[in-house]
């Protein structure tokens, strides 16, 4: 629910400043009709002008009445107009009226329709939003000696889910983490999506090594019936008590470790597939090892910012902004990367979904 509007109400309406600015202009120059048809007197009319009035409001509002009552008010203008120019056919006025009327009618009917269609766009966002939560549950803040923080971006405004993907599992084997990016957009990448996430949350309790937990979910992901999509995926293990991290990666992004203000990638000794195409390839997935320390963050994101783009084409430097971040707690450091990235891409926005879970070691 948002505030006290009732859940079949019609979002509020946001006019971007250029759209008021050129609807103010519009209604300057029907005013400047007006008064031109009052000046010139018997002879001429431009009262049929007045039924941009109602299409005018229109625009600004998602109540029909509204436009209702301007078209009330134009027609009553209309009929005053008459009064001034007695030397034209009654044809002439007949149909400026019927104009009138006919555009209010007209405008009225699209406002409703148009209200209509945004009240079922709020029900399916909210809808989405319901599925999100159960689908990317929200991460523990703290959790043996980590701290965590997540952040989901979506390319577009409109979007509420997709198939960037995450999860954090404590396990008897240790904190486990796994970020991924499903191949392809819609409803099909947020299925697969789920797949995923729900063969992981199963298997990251019972399988003690992190490479076998892989191919689990690489198998699951394979035998799904006629099932084309892969997903990018790093698998983060981490002991409760502390100690060395182990990783896997999936054909995913590379990890970024921060360490005393420097950045480097962990990358494993050997690239291996996504998940979905070991079978096909062939290969195997490898447990990475590092040890951090306290202090150490570590970045897990999707190449929705690593490959963010300015508006001259070129990458966004994500090791470089990620060290050059002022130190702070990962939910900071995260909306200060998320706020630098829109800065990069400028209007254009994102071109694809991003996820980013930042790791900090506390001791």
């Amino acid at each position: 629910m948002t505030g006290d509007r009732p859940q079949d109400a019609a979002p509020p309406l946001h006019l971007p400043r250029r759209i008021r600015v050129l609807l103010g202009g519009a209604f300057l120059l029907l005013v400047a009709a007006v008064v031109a048809d009052l000046v010139t007197g018997p002879g001429t009319t431009l009262s049929p002008v007045l039924a941009v009035a109602p299409i005018l409001v229109g625009v600004t509002t998602r109540r029909p009445r509204v436009p209702m009552i301007t078209g009330a008010i134009a027609i009553a203008a209309v009929a005053l107009l008459e009064l001034s120019n007695h030397g034209l056919p009654e044809s002439v006025h007949v149909t400026a009226l019927i104009t009138v009327l006919a555009a209010t009618l007209a405008s009225a009917a699209n406002v409703g329709l148009v209200a209509a269609r945004e009240r079922e766009l709020s029900q399916v966002r909210t809808v989405a939003e319901a599925a999100q939560r159960a689908l990317l549950r929200p991460a523990p803040e703290r959790i043996g000696p980590l701290r965590i923080a997540v952040r989901y971006a979506a390319a577009a405004a409109e979007a509420r889910i997709g198939g960037d993907l995450y999860e954090v599992a404590d396990t008897p084997y240790g904190i486990r983490i796994l970020l991924g990016d499903v191949q392809g957009h819609g409803l099909p990448a947020v299925e697969t999506a789920a797949d995923v996430l729900g063969v992981f949350r199963e298997a990251a309790r019972t399988e003690p090594d992190l490479a076998r937990l892989a191919e689990r979910l690489d198998a699951a992901l394979a035998g799904r019936p006629a099932n084309e999509r892969f997903v990018t995926a790093l698998f983060l293990e981490v002991p409760a008590t502390g100690g060395t991290a182990g990783f896997v990666n999936c054909g995913h992004p590379h990890p970024l470790l921060r360490r005393d203000g420097l950045v480097v990638e962990l990358a494993p000794e050997l690239h291996a597939p996504p998940l979905g195409l070991l079978g096909l390839v062939g290969g195997q997935y490898l447990v990475g090892r590092f040890e951090p320390r306290t202090g150490d963050l570590l970045l897990l994101h999707t190449d929705g910012v690593s490959e963010a783009r300015d508006a001259a084409g070129r990458f966004y430097p994500l090791a470089q902004r990620w060290a050059g971040l002022h130190p702070g707690n990962p939910e900071d450091l995260l909306d200060a990367l998320l706020k630098d990235v829109g800065a990069w891409v400028g209007s254009g926005g994102l071109d694809d979904d991003a996820a980013l879970l930042a790791v900090r070691w506390e001791h």
